[in-house]
């Protein structure tokens, strides 16, 4: 079913990538609900609506159902029978299969595996002699983590020489696990891309993405990458979207490794079933942000544009970084984006800063692409 302008988009999860949804739904003359458990957080500011509940209260979340058009989530971890039983009532995009394949390490990397692409090395841990004999097998260094509720670098541990593997095993609490091998990478990309409900694909241009202390610190767009990677990688995320038959924004996580004929090679890291905070430069930097273009895509309208203003540079502002919101404003080339956080905590992600520059002839350009 096509929404029309009035249409309620409900929101699973009220952080900032909820409300950045429901800005850009507003703007195109949607409203939004937020659903959530929390008193407090960003993207009650900006809804229309929001239900305060836990994910697993089937009396809230039918009401909430009751109330909206079609349903998304703006995390990963939102709990999967929450998805099936809202399903019963309302479309939900992207759809339950997406969201317990991302929620498992495990799984999604043997999904995309069985696609015929290519992944780190990984076995299953189910215990310390299983973590053993994995090491074995895969060497180090290698990285273990949890199958389930890890983020910016939360729920992993690096193997190395000489580490105590019992105790690394302990320090994740004894959750299932999985062992990665290592991977000797150039660069971190990422492809923040889209499918419609009708099928039709668009891609914006690779994004080239900086960590510190596990988290997302800088993306630069575009990735200096050679054309041909580019388009390869967009291709990864489009085969990756048809298998899932997923309606939405998707974002896949790739390391850039440089093969041994010289020419480039990638390996997916993971995936993320939704907006993604390497794409926030969108907001800015292209013609149709990562917000709307996942709001078009889950009420059945065309895709936007893709197109690049220039090239872009974005920055996280995380923790106590947020205090030099004065500075950022007094400069004139850059885009201050704060999420309404009131707590200030170490390694929080409080807004961002995107800068938008002239096109030059060095890089490597696209691989993005418009609607199809």
């Amino acid at each position: 079913m096509i929404l029309a302008p009035g249409a309620t988009i409900g929101i699973l999860g009220a952080g900032q990538l909820g409300r950045m949804l429901a800005m850009a739904a507003a703007r195109l003359g949607l409203r939004s609900h937020v659903f959530a458990p929390e008193t407090e957080a960003p993207a009650f500011d900006v809804a229309s609506a929001k239900t305060i509940a836990a994910y697993e209260d089937e009396t809230a979340l039918a009401a909430f159902a009751e109330a909206v058009d079609v349903i998304t989530y703006e995390f990963e971890n939102v709990p999967t029978p929450c998805v099936d039983f809202l399903s019963t009532f309302q479309p939900v995009r992207p759809g339950a299969r997406a969201l317990s394949l991302t929620q498992d390490r495990l799984t999604e990397k043997s999904f995309l595996n069985d696609l015929g692409l290519r992944t780190a090395p990984f076995m299953a841990v189910e215990d310390a002699g299983g973590l053993v004999r994995a090491v074995g097998s895969l060497g180090r260094p290698s990285i273990l983590k949890t199958r389930r509720f890890g983020y910016d670098g939360k729920g992993q541990a690096l193997i190395r020489e000489g580490s105590n593997l019992s105790a690394l095993h302990r320090g994740l609490g004894g959750a299932p696990t999985i062992l990665e091998g290592f991977i000797n990478f150039e660069r971190e990309v990422s492809v923040i891309a889209a499918r419609g409900l009708d099928g039709a694909f668009a891609a914006f241009d690779i994004c080239e993405n900086e960590h510190e202390r596990h988290i997302l610190a800088q993306t630069r767009v575009p990735a200096a990458i050679a054309p041909a990677t580019a388009a390869a990688a967009v291709s990864i995320a489009r085969q990756i979207l048809e298998a899932l038959d997923y309606v939405g924004v998707l974002a896949v996580e790739m390391f850039v490794t440089r093969e041994a004929d010289g020419l480039e090679g990638l390996v997916i890291n993971e995936l993320a079933p939704r907006v993604h905070n390497s794409g926030h430069w969108t907001i800015d930097g292209a013609q149709t942000s990562q917000f709307e273009q996942h709001i078009r895509a889950i009420v059945g309208w065309p895709l936007g544009a893709t197109t690049r203003r220039g090239r872009i540079e974005m920055h996280n502002i995380i923790g106590e970084e947020a205090a030099g919101w004065r500075e950022v404003l007094s400069q004139p080339d850059l885009s201050l984006h704060l999420y309404g956080k009131m707590e200030v905590r170490p390694g929080r992600k409080m807004g961002h800063v995107t800068r938008i520059l002239p096109e030059s002839g060095s890089g490597s350009g696209g691989g993005g692409s418009g609607p199809v």
